[in-house]
Parts: structure tokens; C-alpha cells; sequence
């Protein structure tokens, strides 16, 4: 069985770390190079840079934070936010990214996942998912969680996974920063419908959770930012944790 992997986000805001609840309310939460660099050391397996307001603002994800948070990583780095078309995959896979997230330019223009994937490999292409319930349905939503996309999250996955993804970033809207859990009945949902790998989002606040999501949830892998960032849990901890419980994770030296 192939290990299940911690990835950290940075939710990056005018070059600042931020984090709010439900996609609203958001705060500062430290420099992204420093984060960086505490992640590298902990032992977490990836990273994730969401320029939040990118996409809102017309723009490609800020270059120059992509290269401050690349300097300090040996580890794979995605980054998510203004990804429109090709040229702005290349701008930021060209400041240090290894992976490109896409969210609302695909829902807009699915064939954009095909293009990315032809370009760089399914391997660099992450499709990311916001998702809500709204009557008895996993709702997509696009820019920011802003706009209902009409379309239901496992179709929506299944598409993009034939159009070339070669991950699903899987963000709960109802559990996002609440520290409520993982949303394990969407999760499972999307896992099940497609054959490549999904990052589970939104909700994490105890180890249990992350055992729920790998378990109940069937996702890949997890991912978390506040109760990283502020230190609450010690990333070796929470893999001796999920390791003692029988998930395969990779263990820090």
C-alpha cells in the first residue's frame, strides 16, 4: 500500500499567510518562507501555496513568494491561484513549482486540464475542488467559494481525471478551518469515482481526524493548514500517531 501523505497549505494573501473559516474572516498567520522552512525540517510530505485572491484579482500567483517558499523545500511544491492557461503554469513552475493547481479557469475551460497535462505530465496537474453541501448534493463551487459552478463534485472529479489530472485537492466548504473534521462523506464520495489520488481538505483539527480521512474517507492523502501552522500538533507526532494505528505514512529521519 502505498504511504498516505501530510501535505501543509499556505493560504497566501499580498504575500502574507492567511486563514479564515468557511472560505471568510481571514487573519495573518506568519511569513510563507519561514513556514516553509519549519515544514522542510518537521518532516511534512508536500506543499501547497494557494494564492487566495488571485484569481478574484485577474492575476497570476505571486512569483517572487513562490520562489522565497521553493528556496527553502526538498520536498514537492503545488501551487494553486491564478492558474488560467498555460503561460501562467509555466510562471509558476518556472519560480519553483512542481505541481500547478487549477480550480475555476477549468470549470470554465475543462480542455485546459488536457492542455497542462500534455505540457507537463498528469503528474504536475491538481484539480482542485471546493465543495458544499446544498440539498442532499456535493455542490462545486468556483472563484474562492464564491460562485456556485453547477456542477456535483464526484461528476466533476470523474471529468477531470479523463481530461488528464493526475490529482483531486478536495476542499469541504462546510468544514474549512472549523476544526470539525474532515468531511469523510465527501471524501469517500470522490475517492471511490476516481482512480487517481485525493487530498482531503478542510476540517482537520485532531489526530483522529486525519485517521478518519485515511480510514473512513479513503483519501490519499491529507491536508491541513492552522493546526500546522501554529504548532499545535508536531507533524512526527501525528505520523507516529497514523503509524502506530497501521497507516503506511513516511516516516521523518
Amino acid at each position: 500500500m502505498l504511504s498516505k501523505r501530510l501535505i501543509a497549505c499556505l493560504d497566501v494573501r499580498n504575500g502574507c499567510v492567511v486563514k479564515g473559516i468557511q472560505f471568510e474572516g481571514l487573519r495573518n498567520a506568519g511569513d510563507p518562507a519561514a513556514l516553509a522552512r519549519r515544514y522542510n525540517v518537521e518532516g511534512i510530505d508536500e506543499l501547497v501555496i494557494l494564492d487566495v485572491t488571485a484569481t478574484l484579482e485577474s492575476r497570476q500567483a505571486l512569483a517572487d513568494t513562490i520562489r522565497a517558499v521553493s528556496r527553502e523545500l526538498f520536498i514537492p511544491l503545488a501551487v494553486g491561484g491564478g492558474i488560467r492557461a498555460p503561460e501562467d503554469a509555466e510562471a509558476a513552475i518556472d519560480a519553483g513549482a512542481d505541481k500547478v493547481s487549477v480550480n475555476s479557469a477549468a470549470l470554465t475551460d475543462p480542455s485546459l486540464i488536457t492542455r497542462l497535462a500534455g505540457r507537463y505530465g498528469s503528474q504536475a496537474v491538481v484539480v482542485a475542488i471546493d465543495a458544499k453541501r446544498r440539498d442532499g448534493t456535493f455542490a462545486v463551487f468556483s472563484r474562492s467559494g464564491s460562485t456556485a459552478a453547477g456542477r456535483q463534485a464526484v461528476e466533476w472529479a470523474r471529468e477531470a481525471e479523463a481530461r488528464g489530472a493526475g490529482e483531486i485537492l478536495l476542499t469541504s466548504m462546510d468544514r474549512d478551518g472549523t476544526r470539525a473534521g474532515f468531511d469523510c462523506e465527501l471524501t469517500a464520495a470522490v475517492s471511490t469515482a476516481v482512480s487517481i489520488p485525493v487530498i482531503a481538505s478542510g476540517g482537520a483539527g485532531t489526530f483522529e481526524h486525519f485517521l478518519d480521512v485515511f480510514t473512513t474517507g479513503r483519501a490519499d492523502a491529507a491536508l491541513a493548514a492552522s493546526v500546522f501552522h501554529y504548532s499545535e500538533h508536531a507533524v512526527s507526532e501525528l505520523k507516529a500517531f497514523l503509524a502506530e494505528r497501521s497507516i503506511p505514512v513516511r516516516r521523518t529521519a
